[in-house]
């Protein structure tokens, strides 16, 4: 006689990792976006312009590789942050159609001025553990993110914006 298949629950897609970590994504944010409320940025756009602070002069495609971001929805981003007058976009010497991106004065004091919020969204979100699972946790989360780096849709490439750039690590 066969066996009858398990019941099908909620149980078991609370426990799964995939849930698990689209949960935390959702925290993560909400945390991010209650800290930094007063800049008006989410963490995306807070990625693009720290990116773009320590990589200036770095083109689109690149800053998708750099921040893992899908490169037509980083479109959007870019435009946030030009409407918000924090980078600009400059025509390359090299090719005329390629834009390279550009903090401003505003994204510049922007970027400095949100850190301590940034610094105490982190926190937040790691609050609850205790240091010593804090520190397993995000070195797990490393090992993860790195081992599972080429299944994403949008594999990070930080060392194409350093190629390009002409520098190295």
């Amino acid at each position: 006689m066969p066996s009858k298949p398990p019941a099908i629950t909620m149980d078991a897609v609370y426990a799964a990792p995939g849930y698990l970590f689209r949960r935390m994504q959702q925290i993560a944010v909400a945390i991010f976006v209650e800290e930094c409320r007063a800049f008006d940025l989410t963490p995306v756009q807070y990625a693009a312009l720290v990116a773009i602070h320590t990589h200036p002069g770095i083109d689109a495609t690149r800053l998708s590789a750099v921040i893992a971001f899908d490169r037509s929805t980083l479109g959007n981003v870019i435009l946030r942050l030009e409407s918000k007058a924090l980078i600009e976009r400059k025509p390359s010497s090299e090719d005329k159609r390629v834009k390279l991106l550009h903090l401003t004065r505003s994204g510049a004091a922007v970027l400095r001025d949100i850190m301590p919020s940034v610094d105490r969204a982190q926190a937040r979100m790691l609050q609850p553990l205790k240091p010593a699972d804090r520190k397993a946790l995000l070195a797990l989360l490393t090992q993860l993110v790195d081992l599972n780096n080429e299944a994403s849709r949008v594999p990070l490439r930080a060392e194409d914006a350093l190629e390009h750039l002409g520098r190295s690590g």
